[in-house]
């Protein structure tokens, strides 16, 4: 690994979260339940650990008993300049999809362009890129 890699507990919702990161920015995902691992702290069908790589690299795993799931706050994932402009617009508009547009993806007074979205699982985006 050359880069730091955001690592989430879900509640219950790692395969579905981390399928819906794949729809987003595509890559290839890998999932291990917690059975395949002979965890015997959550469900055997729970997700012990699941990586997508790609563009967008992320990992996570469901919660075992007694850890706690994911809760962000003056956390966002930076992705400015991470792609093409028009990749990072369809990235937006995908995350915005059962989540919530804080400040809708545009140009900015100081000449760039960039908005936040929180998505359906919580995670916080700011997603933007110098215009040319």
């Amino acid at each position: 690994m050359t880069a730091l890699q955001i690592y989430v507990l879900f509640p219950g919702t790692a395969r579905e979260a981390l399928a819906f990161y794949q729809g987003v920015f595509g890559g290839e995902l890998t999932l291990h339940s917690y059975g395949e691992f002979g965890r015997t702290d959550g469900p055997a069908d729970a997700v012990a650990h699941g990586v997508l790589g790609g563009a967008v690299a992320l990992a996570g795993a469901d919660a075992a008993s007694g850890e706690t799931s994911i809760r962000t706050e003056g956390l966002m994932l930076s992705l400015l300049g991470a792609a093409a402009p028009t990749e990072l617009h369809g990235w937006f508009e995908r995350l915005a999809d059962g989540g919530r547009v804080i400040d809708p993806l545009g140009p900015k007074p100081w000449g760039a362009s960039d908005g936040q979205v929180i998505d359906r699982y919580g995670l916080h985006w700011l997603i933007g890129y110098e215009r040319s």
